[in-house]
């Protein structure tokens, strides 16, 4: 199924196995993250995390050269006014906070330059599937601009002193670094792009929607909390997990040797 407006800056389409891919459209500004791409995007993952026939969701960009090119710097530097400025920015944190509480796991199809605040939006993702010529980055300081919302993601993904170099030089990174670093799951080469990209979300879109959504929700809730909160909260959500069909019906196929069929209950 495919959804669509005329004039919409976001793509959105759902496969038969519950695949939707979210695709950024706006070539003429190379998807930078202006107000109205943003707020089709938030409508769009909106509209993924409502839907039960959604099982993941995959965040593209219909440009092969980049994926985004971060913030729309026109902005910025604009003569808005400066209580309208700090009201327009905050869709970038109800971004990253929906893409944590999507209860749905999202992959990042890196298949062109990941740059400023892209680079959050790939890193607020669950997984990332780069193609090898994809780099990464937080250039805006050579602008003049600090990558202020990007540092909370960057610094939860990697080593303070490599995020410190990124955001404080602005250097880019290939995929292959990338993956190094433990940002990107896979690299690979362009022909074989959009076949690994089906292959990772069709082997998330196969396991049972009801226990993926219970554990997303668990990442999302412990990440920041010490051991003792998290392992109590965690075991609760154990102890749940026990009483869905889900979770019998998954025991029961693996002694069976067969596929399991999931109900969401």
């Amino acid at each position: 199924m495919t959804t669509a407006r005329e004039g919409a800056l976001v793509r959105y389409e759902v496969s038969p196995s519950g695949v939707a891919t979210v695709t950024l459209d706006d070539p003429a500004t190379r998807n930078a993250l202006r107000d109205p791409l943003l707020d089709d995007l938030l409508a769009r993952l909106e509209h993924a995390r409502a839907d039960p026939a959604v099982r993941v969701v995959v965040l593209a960009s219909a440009d092969d050269r980049v994926f985004s090119s971060g913030g729309d710097l026109k902005s910025f530097a604009s003569d808005t006014p400066l209580i309208e400025k700090y009201a327009g920015i905050d869709r970038f944190p109800r971004l990253f906070r929906l893409l944590g509480g999507l209860g749905k796991p999202t992959i990042c199809a890196a298949s062109g330059d990941v740059l400023a605040g892209a680079f959050g939006l790939a890193l607020a993702c669950d997984l990332v599937v780069a193609r090898e010529d994809t780099r990464f980055g937080c250039p805006e300081i050579k602008v003049g601009v600090f990558p202020f919302m990007i540092s909370a993601l960057l610094y939860r993904s990697v080593p303070r002193a490599v995020a410190n170099e990124l955001m404080m030089t602005g250097r880019m990174i290939s995929a292959v670094q990338a993956a190094e670093l433990h940002i990107v799951n896979a690299v690979v080469p362009a022909a074989d792009f959009d076949e690994e990209v089906g292959r990772w979300a069709g082997l998330v879109a196969s396991r049972s929607p009801l226990l993926m959504r219970m554990g997303k929700q668990a990442l999302d809730a412990t990440r920041d909390l010490p051991l003792d909160a998290a392992l109590d909260y965690l075991r609760a959500q154990l102890a749940l997990a026990f009483g869905t069909e889900d979770l019998r019906e998954g025991v029961s196929a693996f002694r069976d040797k067969r596929e399991p069929r999931w109900t969401g209950r």
